[in-house]
């Protein structure tokens, strides 16, 4: 398959040129012709229920970086994350697409010519800086037009009150594991012994990390979609004999339960095991839950890999606003700027300068071992033009391979990704 890792570190001292500079990508020390407003649309990453919305992150940003840069201002439409790539795409449908754009995927943009690359608008120095996967899952024809914004690792989550009820005294390390332990919690009454979310929500993520622990994946070394692969197929048909058919999850149909259904469950006391994120592990101290975080459970032992998620910025280069783009995302991505995000939001770092300061840092001490992951972080082929409707096609179809036979299932999820592949690439030509 297919892996996108994060080999290493840049070169020391990276974050200090970072912070420092402020000339424009294209290398030029010229200033501004005359006065120039950036018109930005970002996803809002807050939770209304805390009212801790990304508005005021970006305003207060945006009021910093004018002081610095008067002749630049920067207006940020801030927009949920169930309209926002929607919105974008509307914008640029019209003709008036805009400055910047903080959203999910890119690579439509970038094939269709209409982006700034990162070598428009940073450093070399600033550039090197992004880790190294990240940059490359940002890349097409082996130019980055994705700018990462901010990354995910997912890792497993267990309730150590319920495993201790049950008799358990451990993490599971294999499938075989997780089969027992689920048996001896649902014994014991769990409600949901592994929470398997299979519906539209989030099913890519869900399916990806058990393809994992058996060497599977969406894709192979050279790109092409692997979705029939007899690692795929032999995973679903573990899950379906093992998982669901026993009744070893949630009540409801695994295909059409959602990820947030399994967190609540999990967040309630309910479900003994699940995966899960940074912010879920936040939110369940939050909620008393004593929780236990291990590597994904593979096959034959601990999953050496493990599913990397990362959203983008980029620059829209029909407005002609490249200095000015180039100038405030330099000031977003310095270090202190970027981490007081990731630090609200419960997100992890996608340079390597922030990298190296959460790491040092006691504050960031649950985080350190999904930051550990990192490096072997498996990402989403989002670099891939037909991975969008690929990906759309995965959450509506995929949750059913647990219920009729794994090998048709997956064949036609084949077939249908190959033909948009192909598709996409004929358009392109």
């Amino acid at each position: 398959m297919q892996r996108r890792r994060l080999l290493g570190l840049a070169a020391a001292g990276v974050a200090s040129v970072l912070a420092a500079t402020t000339l424009s990508a294209c290398g030029g020390s010229s200033s501004l012709s005359g006065n120039v407003t950036v018109h930005m649309v970002a996803a809002d990453y807050g939770d209304p229920k805390t009212h801790n919305s990304s508005t005021e992150y970006w305003n207060s940003l945006a009021a910093a970086f004018e002081k610095q840069n008067p002749k630049i201002k920067v207006d940020v439409q801030v927009l949920s994350w169930d309209v926002v790539d929607d919105k974008v795409a509307q914008m640029v449908k019209a003709g008036s697409p805009p400055d910047i754009a903080q959203i999910g995927s890119y690579a439509s943009y970038a094939a269709a010519g209409q982006l700034y690359s990162a070598d428009d608008l940073f450093t070399v120095s600033e550039q090197s800086d992004f880790l190294p996967a990240l940059s490359d899952a940002g890349s097409v024809d082996r130019t980055q037009y994705g700018i990462p914004w901010v990354s995910s690792s997912r890792m497993f989550f267990y309730n150590k009150k319920l495993f201790e009820q049950a008799g358990i005294t451990s993490a599971p390390q294999t499938w075989t594991d997780v089969e027992q332990d689920a048996k001896a919690l649902k014994a014991n009454g769990v409600k949901v012994p592994y929470g398997l979310p299979l519906g539209t929500e989030e099913a890519q993520a869900e399916a990806l990390m058990w393809m994992l622990g058996d060497e599977g994946g969406y894709t192979d070394t050279v790109g092409s979609y692997t979705f029939d692969s007899a690692a795929n197929v032999d995973t679903f048909d573990w899950l379906k004999k093992h998982l669901v058919q026993p009744g070893l999850v949630q009540a409801t149909d695994p295909a059409k339960t959602n990820r947030r259904d399994v967190f609540t469950a999990f967040l309630d006391g309910h479900a003994g095991m699940i995966m899960g994120h940074p912010t879920l592990l936040a939110q369940a101290k939050a909620n008393h839950i004593d929780v236990g975080v291990a590597a994904l459970p593979g096959k034959q032992g601990p999953s050496t890999d493990t599913l990397g998620v990362a959203d983008w910025m980029m620059a829209f280069k029909q407005n002609g606003k490249k200095e000015a783009d180039g100038k405030f995302l330099q000031f977003v991505y310095q270090e202190k700027n970027a981490v007081k995000f990731l630090d609200e939001y419960g997100l992890l770092p996608v340079t390597t300068s922030a990298l190296q300061t959460m790491q040092d840092d006691p504050k960031y001490a649950d985080l350190k071992k999904f930051l550990a992951l990192l490096p072997d972080a498996v990402f989403y082929p989002v670099n891939k033009t037909s991975w969008g409707p690929v990906s759309d096609e995965v959450k509506r179809s995929i949750g059913q391979a647990v219920h009729a036979d794994p090998k048709d299932v997956l064949s036609k999820l084949q077939v249908d990704a190959s033909g948009l592949d192909n598709a996409q690439k004929s358009a392109q030509k």
